[in-house]
């Protein structure tokens, strides 16, 4: 899931919510095209916030320790 998957759920609600008029008995078109409206945002929002995540711990440190066996300096 990404931004496009967030996208493609508020477009497919903005259609179901204010472009469709049919009407089934058992189904409101409108209630479900606002239910995939808010969960395209969430999507959207979600992925912003690990990507953001994922950005700040991309520096890492290593330390590599040397010991001296024989006596003599390591060369550096």
């Amino acid at each position: 899931m990404g931004l496009g998957t967030g996208i493609a759920l508020l477009v497919i609600g903005g259609i179901l919510a204010f472009g469709v008029k049919d009407s089934f008995s058992a189904v409101d078109l409108t209630a479900i095209g606002y239910i995939c409206m808010g969960g395209g945002v969430l999507v959207i929002l979600l992925t912003l916030v690990l990507l953001q995540q994922r950005g700040r711990g991309t520096t890492r440190t290593s330390v590599v320790e040397r010991r001296d066996i024989d006596g003599t300096p390591p060369v550096v």
